[in-house]
């Protein structure tokens, strides 16, 4: 059978589309996907109230407390774990709200800046800050305070650092225990002496 020139080339372009067509489905269903995110209902104990939520799955729990609770103390700065600003306490702990999903906390007690204390009733760290002027612009500041209250109660805990000169006895209130804990979180306008100061007071104080 001969095959003309004209037919040869109609032929070659049907077989081209039809083995290109797979793949083009394909990324079709996947755009697709893309635009309907999975949603999840979950719950979380913020500040001591229940809050029922509704997110998608890739949303982390610093965006949830921020876009979904309007709790725009706890500070978005670079959003990949290296500077502090978002940490928050989780069940007794302090994280980075930036590095984990709003999902994985469903059930857990959150406590942000705003539920250490507020303007008309400060928690003692808060007063401390202002007391040391640990803060200068501010922006690192609740994540400073949140971490600095954990480390306390790490401390108390009997929770050794990479500082701590013994794993198996309590490990001490003083600055170079401190300044190993607080080193994840960062402060720009390098107020790194006053916020010790604010927190070694606070440590001075029985709990």
């Amino acid at each position: 059978m001969t095959i003309s020139r004209r037919n040869f080339l109609i032929l070659g372009a049907v077989t081209a589309t039809a083995f290109a067509m797979p793949p083009f489905i394909s990324l079709k269903a996947y755009a697709a996907s893309l635009e309907q995110p999975a949603m999840s209902k979950i719950t979380l104990q913020v500040n001591g109230k229940p809050r029922e939520l509704e997110v998608d799955t890739r949303t982390t729990l610093l965006d949830a407390l921020r876009e979904n609770l309007h709790l725009t103390g706890t500070k978005k700065g670079c959003d990949h774990g290296q500077c502090g600003a978002c940490t928050v306490i989780a069940d007794g702990r302090r994280i980075n709200s930036c590095l984990t999903l709003a999902v994985m906390h469903d059930g857990s007690e959150v406590t942000t800046i705003e539920g250490l204390g507020m303007p008309d009733k400060l928690h003692p760290m808060q007063a401390a800050f202002i007391k040391h002027d640990g803060y200068q612009c501010g922006y690192c500041t609740p994540g400073q305070i949140c971490s600095a209250v954990a480390v306390l109660k790490e401390i108390r805990d009997g929770i050794p650092s990479h500082v701590s000169p013994s794993l198996t006895e309590p490990p001490q209130l003083i600055a170079a225990e401190l300044q190993e804990r607080m080193s994840g979180n960062i402060c720009r306008c390098g107020a790194y002496s006053n916020i010790i100061e604010a927190i070694t007071e606070v440590a001075e104080v029985p709990a």
